[in-house]
């Protein structure tokens, strides 16, 4: 089902909706060599390294207000993939929208009404701190996280 447009109808940029998309958190690039993609956005897009690596093998990178996440697929987190980024596999684990307000009751009552299954809630760090976050697919199986606000 298409959104209406804003040529015939109602605005839907003023409709109500359980799910409202803020920003950005987070992307998470699985890399084959982390310290060259670290490297890389570090020294030629001007990232600069928030977390990581450590025991995980996940560096975590500022990019503005978001964070660009580069995970190692040799390591603890990256062994969960299927195979080494190529030409023709995946190379992105998940991207993440903060969502406001985070209501989650209605949040997951609305994406089950659309066939969507909604992972567990979890605590987890993004852009803005660590908050409560639930994991879902897209129609052709991409991995979308919807993230809460911080805890204080």
């Amino acid at each position: 089902m298409m959104p209406r447009s804003y040529d015939g109808g109602e605005d839907i940029v003023s409709q109500q909706h359980p799910i409202n998309i803020r920003m950005i958190d987070h992307v998470v690039v699985r890399a084959a060599d982390l310290p060259k993609m670290v490297d890389f956005y570090c020294n030629v897009l001007g990232c600069r390294l928030e977390r990581g690596p450590g025991e995980i093998g996940l560096a975590q990178l500022r990019a503005g207000s978001s964070l660009i996440d580069i995970l190692e697929v040799a390591g603890p987190l990256g062994g969960q993939c299927d195979r080494i980024p190529d030409a023709q596999g995946r190379n992105m684990d998940h991207f993440c929208v903060q969502v406001e307000p985070w209501a989650v009751e209605a949040i997951r009552a609305h994406l089950t009404s659309h066939g969507v299954t909604v992972g567990d809630l979890v605590n987890r760090y993004g852009a803005l701190g660590s908050g409560p976050s639930l994991y879902i697919n897209d129609p052709e199986g991409n991995r979308v996280e919807l993230k809460g606000p911080p805890q204080i």
